[in-house]
């Protein structure tokens, strides 16, 4: 079967990455109408397509969660401003981010309210309540929502002022369980999910103590590498000790019959991922979505206004969803071939499937491989068995060129000022102990952070002093 490359969308229609990376990534937004910015500085309106793919996060996402044996819930966008003093570290490092409700109902508030920025101590009021003895843990709790940090310097998807997300909460009798449990998250939820399903290689680390989450004593992450070079923190999960639980009392009676504090976790994942998606697998030409997060996989399209074109279209429409594959006829040919074309090629869609009177005729349609940039004839009576073989290929090509293309970019060095040379354009591994307070400095006032620890061999540094641990450092969104 004869392959080539063809090209249907003008390289003007985006700004290409390499003239100005964020243009281009503003360009893909809007080309492929995944957001507009709302009304207020900050915000965001997420598009029926844009949604589309947040959706399918959602739902991977969701399904793995449970399998890890939390439940969901839902808790109040509102929290007393009062909750977030009661744990001093907690407020100090979410003050600059408030959004704070004086009035309501025409009048002034007794009690100042805080719009959600996180829900450790709303949810810690009522773990409180619901943990009495041992035998109520672990308490396993998770909810989807949206929640306000005031953004200074907003992004639509990476930094906005309102934004969508999970946020799991635990409480555990030990700290051993909730050391494991908030590790388990990492692992088997967030990475496999971001490695399997987006198609992206991610470096799972320990965060340093500055960089941790306020109120944890351990943050876990796990960080990507983007379209520029630039790192991106795609999931976080932390492990919380008894900090809250002290502040809002929240014991149990221990087998034993003693009291004792319980050990909690909590980890979240936004809709930040979506715009890692982009930067790390988009192209000039647009979007490239992983199959297995595309909320559409392939486009059925008909070249022309043909009633045989158009039914037969139709039909391997419905023959495809049968064999499980998630399809979109694109039967509007009152619009140009070439203008449709281009719009799902901005878009990303993995497939495309172009059939016209002469294909019809020769019992074959064209598959355009938006992933691979190929496009040959394919037989239409092979589809079903073949279209999710295809989709597999090109989700496992998507991983490697992620995997591939941080490798090459990733470079030891041994001193800040080639760490900060090195983050030019990529990221830099260099010892934990070569970085003092005045090598921190250094890079902070040259843009550059400190996105993880980790141990010699590439796995998670089991504390902050572990010996010959490995600092990723490197410029980031």
């Amino acid at each position: 079967m004869g392959t080539y490359y063809s090209r249907m969308a003008n390289a003007s229609v985006l700004t290409p990455q390499a003239v100005d990376f964020p243009r281009w990534y503003q360009d893909v937004i809007n080309k492929a109408e995944l957001a507009d910015n709302g009304p207020v500085r900050g915000t965001m309106v997420i598009r029926p397509y844009g949604y589309g793919i947040w959706e399918r996060m959602q739902l991977e996402l969701d399904a793995r969660i449970k399998k890890a044996g939390a439940e969901n819930a839902y808790f109040p966008l509102f929290i007393p401003e009062s909750y977030l003093a009661k744990e001093a570290e907690h407020v100090e490092g979410f003050a600059p981010e408030l959004a704070v409700v004086t009035h309501g109902g025409g009048k002034q508030l007794e009690e100042p309210i805080v719009v959600r920025p996180t829900s450790e101590t709303i949810i810690n009021e009522y773990f409180s309540k619901w943990v009495q003895s041992y035998r109520d843990l672990p308490l396993l709790i998770n909810q989807w929502a949206n929640v306000v940090r005031w953004e200074k310097r907003p992004r639509v998807f990476l930094r906005t002022t309102e934004f969508l997300w999970q946020e799991g909460h635990t409480a555990h009798a030990t700290f051993e369980q909730a050391r494991d449990y908030a590790a388990m998250i990492l692992r088997d939820v967030y990475e496999r999910f971001m490695v399997d399903i987006l198609a992206i290689s991610v470096v799972p680390g320990r965060k340093p103590p500055k960089e941790r989450f306020a109120g944890a004593i351990n943050t876990l992450t796990l960080e990507a590498m983007m379209g520029d070079g630039k790192a991106l923190q795609l999931g976080t999960s932390h492990e919380l000790g008894q900090n809250f639980a002290k502040a809002f009392d929240t014991g149990f009676l221990t087998e034993a019959g003693d009291r004792a504090h319980v050990w909690q976790t909590s980890w979240g994942s936004t809709t930040r991922m979506v715009g890692g998606l982009i930067m790390v697998h988009g192209d000039d030409h647009g979007l490239r979505v992983p199959p297995r997060i595309a909320s559409t996989q392939l486009v059925v399209m008909a070249v022309k206004d043909d009633e045989a074109v158009l039914t037969k279209v139709r039909e391997i429409g419905r023959e495809l969803m049968d064999a499980g594959v998630r399809v979109v006829v694109d039967d509007k040919v009152h619009t140009p071939f070439g203008r449709r074309a281009v719009d799902w090629e901005l878009k990303g869609v993995p497939l495309r499937l172009d059939v016209g009177p002469r294909d019809l005729a020769n019992g074959t349609g064209v598959l355009v491989r938006r992933i691979r940039g190929e496009k040959y004839p394919i037989a239409l009576d092979s589809l079903a068995a073949t279209i999710p073989l295809l989709l597999e290929e090109d989700q496992a090509l998507l991983l490697s060129q992620s995997k591939e293309y941080r490798e090459s970019r990733t470079v030891d060095v041994d001193s800040v000022e080639q760490a900060v040379e090195a983050a030019a354009t990529g990221w830099a591994r260099i010892p934990w102990a070569k970085i003092d307070a005045v090598g921190e400095a250094f890079l902070a006032e040259n843009g550059v952070t400190i996105r993880c620890l980790l141990a010699p061999d590439g796995s998670l540094a089991e504390s902050d002093d572990t010996p010959d641990s490995v600092a990723i450092v490197a410029r980031a969104y």
